[in-house]
């Protein structure tokens, strides 16, 4: 399908239904650059990903099926010889066929793989003469074991551009970080892992803060993780093979490797850091014409002699080619062929199109978190994912709902699968729907755009928590307190916004105009958003009476069609103010004649005085003692 999609594309521009199907076959792609692992740790150990089975024809491969060395292993099975005890240079010395060795410190890179892929995934049961046999294939064992004390390889090993001449045709990915090329990729390292392969499957398995192809420790340890992805078990044959087809697409490629396995399976030895014995023929050269132009996988440095001429010795200068007893190296150049560097372009110049990769529709309730977010995917002309591309994800229209940090304008940068993805998106209060565009950072083509909608959060039913009516006298409060629960689909329904008015009447509810008022609002309409618990309360002195003596009702009503009516009697207050029992009497004005006194207070002229009344007569010593 992917061939297709590409010659399409490069007929048609960027249609729209192309870049569909594109996007499509991105979506559904098995690659292993799809597979995304668990974060690795410092010390190398790593969960196993997860993923489908091997991927089909037309897919990728850990090393977009680059050239390998075809030369088989002898028939012999190789013995081992206990040796001399070791002279402080080292363990017992094992001898054996030169095929046989593995330079000491790639042999200890593919036992520490085998240790650590088994603690973390014990069911791949992965073989660390597997890797071995991959790592001869790939690169002769490193070059021999051209690598220095850390594991990390003298000059790096690449393998040919995969321009699409004998090769796959893969586009830079890596801005030339990993392989020194920008505008294809090649295959990096002893593994051969490809640019976008390593960066999903890359590892730091010696621990020196770096995760680097060209180390075997590093390169070891991830293709391990790689073989075991989809949950394979590698001691059942059908797993086995599948993984091999995974890391190059070729059955001879499966044969050369399995033959390998098979024979250091049966025994190795170990022989000294640059000193292994390095294959000559590889897939490439066996075409008619060979590829003149390519870069062998261990370019950088010369082959030794076939395995019948006598190997040298450890420090000594390789032969050179015509020397008598040694085998003409072959006709493709040691090092890569010098070619203009082509002008440097960011990979935002290679997007011919952006298109929706995810969650073209995204809708949740107001003031909670979107379980999706946007998800947009770069292309190249033919079709192909376009990886560490800046794309813009911006938030279109009257809402208040924001990215993570509150951010109506993000960036996000794609993976090595050409998809960027924005930061979580949360709803605010305000429902409604918007758009989210999303644009490539520096280039003018056309949007991908997302619609998103916020609906309010919703309650079926309201229900009255108690029975007791409600009632208050006029010019005063209510006393009782209200409690209404909310419930939506049978669920508690929290953070639902209810609206409550006062009305008239249950069977034809108008607006009261008279009557009961909201302390809080001072009208006869206010809202109110339930509780966690989904529970609506009014408080005692929150409704107030109001001077008109009827019966009113409090209606409320939710988003989702709950509705509640709750009668509200307001009544005549019961008692009168009592007169002042002892009024006092107002001033006179001045020049106004008194009243005269009233009878109570004095005998009226005409009648005569009371004994009482009347002043007491001197008594004879009271006066005589006055004088």
């Amino acid at each position: 399908m992917a061939p297709d999609i590409g010659r399409r594309l490069r007929r048609g521009a960027t249609s729209g239904a192309v870049v569909a199907a594109a996007v499509a076959a991105l979506a559904a792609s098995q690659a292993p650059e799809a597979i995304q692992p668990t974060t690795d740790s410092a010390g190398g150990d790593r969960a196993v990903g997860t993923g489908e089975g091997t991927p089909p024809s037309g897919e990728g491969s850990a090393t977009g099926d680059s050239p390998y060395y075809t030369e088989l292993p002898p028939l012999n099975t190789p013995p081992k010889q206990p040796g001399v005890p070791g002279t402080g240079t080292g363990p017992l010395v094992v001898t054996g066929p030169a095929e046989a060795g593995i330079p000491a410190t790639v042999l200890s890179a593919y036992k520490r793989a085998e240790q650590s892929v088994r603690s973390t995934a014990p069911g791949c049961n992965l073989p660390w003469q597997l890797l071995a046999g991959i790592g001869k294939v790939e690169s002769g064992q490193a070059s021999g074991g051209r690598v220095d004390a850390n594991g990390t390889t003298f000059r790096p090993i690449l393998g040919p551009a995969l321009n699409g001449v004998g090769f796959a045709n893969i586009s830079d990915t890596d801005d030339g970080a990993y392989d020194g090329d920008r505008v294809h990729d090649r295959a990096v390292g002893p593994m051969q892992f490809i640019p976008s392969t390593w960066a999903t499957w890359g590892q730091d398995a010696n621990g020196d803060g770096k995760k680097d192809p060209n180390n075997i420790y590093d390169a070891a340890q991830a293709a391990g993780l790689y073989l075991c992805a989809n949950d394979r078990n590698l001691a059942l044959k059908a797993d086995l093979d599948r993984a091999i087809l995974s890391y190059n697409r070729s059955t001879e490629y499966l044969n050369t490797v399995l033959s390998w396995f098979e024979y250091y399976k049966r025994g190795t030895h170990q022989v000294p850091d640059g000193t292994g014995v390095l294959p000559v023929d590889r897939s490439d050269n066996r075409r008619p014409g060979g590829l003149p132009g390519t870069t062998t996988p261990t370019s950088s440095v010369p082959v030794s002699p076939s395995p019948t001429s006598p190997a040298p010795k450890p420090g000594s200068q390789d032969p050179k080619p015509g020397t008598p007893g040694t085998t003409k190296p072959p006709t493709v150049p040691t090092e890569p062929t010098p070619v203009p560097k082509p002008p440097v372009t960011s990979p935002a110049d290679k997007v011919a199109a952006l298109a929706v990769a995810g969650n073209r529709q995204l809708t949740t309730i107001t003031d909670s978190d979107f379980t999706g977010v946007p998800r947009a995917a770069a292309l190249d002309a033919s079709g192909k994912p376009v990886a560490r591309v800046n794309v813009r994800f911006e938030i279109v229209g009257a809402t208040d709902t924001r990215f993570a940090g509150g951010k109506t304008v993000v960036t996000a940068t794609t993976t090595s699968s050409g998809i960027a993805s924005s930061p979580a998106l949360r709803a605010g209060e305000k429902a409604g729907t918007f758009t989210i565009r999303a644009t490539v950072v520096g280039r003018t083509l056309g949007a991908a755009e997302f619609a998103v909608s916020v609906t309010e959060r919703q309650a079926d039913t309201l229900v009255r928590v108690g029975e007791d009516p409600l009632s208050a006298a006029t010019g005063t409060a209510f006393a009782q307190e209200l409690q209404v629960k909310a419930t939506d689909k049978g669920a508690l329904a929290p953070g639902v916004l209810v609206t409550a008015e006062i009305v008239t009447s249950k069977t034809d509810p108008k607006p009261a105009t008279e009557g009961p008022t909201f302390k809080s609002t001072s009208s006869h309409t206010a809202a109110f958003t339930t509780a966690t618990d989904g529970t609506l309360t009014l408080k005692a002195g929150d409704l107030l009476a109001g001077d008109k003596v009827e019966t009113y009702f409090l209606k409320l009503t939710a988003p989702g069609g709950g509705t509640l009516f709750v009668e509200l009697k307001v009544t005549e207050s019961d008692s009168t103010p009592d007169p002042d029992p002892d009024p006092t009497p107002e001033p006179s004005e001045p020049g106004t004649p008194e009243a005269s006194p009233s009878p109570s207070a004095s005998p009226s002229p005409s009648s005569s005085p009371s004994p009482s009344a009347t002043a007491p007569t001197a008594s004879p010593s009271a006066t005589a003692s006055k004088a």
